[in-house]
């Protein structure tokens, strides 16, 4: 079930559990998980893209050693709210994840990079090191902006 809609996808988890949150770039895939009360997101790794089916591998494993119940992954929307190239991209990323048979929401993640890269500025993290955990920072502003939504209901 891939929905972009928070209540069907909390009804698709009656006992919650930990989720993972994904930002899916065309070079990289930033990762984070939340605990399973939906308190709060901590970024985790940045996978390099590569073959999907070597990322699929990544994923499953990942899925396998959190216990993971559910993922929701970063939706690239224009800033008017509309689809871009990189939104179906995204879309068809979602979709071939059904493999891992768990429920996928899809949430907006328009403002998560520069939010993130501010707040790394902001703590005078080095450009270097803003690089490298950019991503998995992302996810774990989108995986945080989701479960925030969820708890509220």
């Amino acid at each position: 079930m891939i929905t972009t809609a928070a209540p069907d996808f909390a009804a698709a988890l009656p006992d919650g559990g930990r989720l993972m949150g994904l930002d899916v770039g065309t070079k990289t895939i930033g990762v984070a998980f939340c605990d399973a009360g939906w308190s709060f997101a901590t970024p985790d790794k940045t996978i390099v893209r590569k073959k999907f089916s070597v990322d699929l591998d990544a994923l499953k494993t990942l899925v396998a050693a959190h216990s993971i119940t559910g993922i929701v992954v970063g939706l690239p929307l224009n800033m008017d709210g509309s689809d871009s190239p990189r939104t179906q991209s995204t879309r068809a990323f979602a979709r071939n994840l059904a493999p891992l048979a768990l429920p996928l929401l899809l949430w907006d993640e328009r403002w998560s990079t520069a939010a993130v890269e501010r707040a790394m500025i902001a703590a005078d993290v080095s450009r270097a090191k803003r690089a490298e955990r950019v991503d998995s920072a992302a996810a774990a502003f989108i995986l945080q902006g989701a479960i925030d939504a969820l708890v509220r209901g």
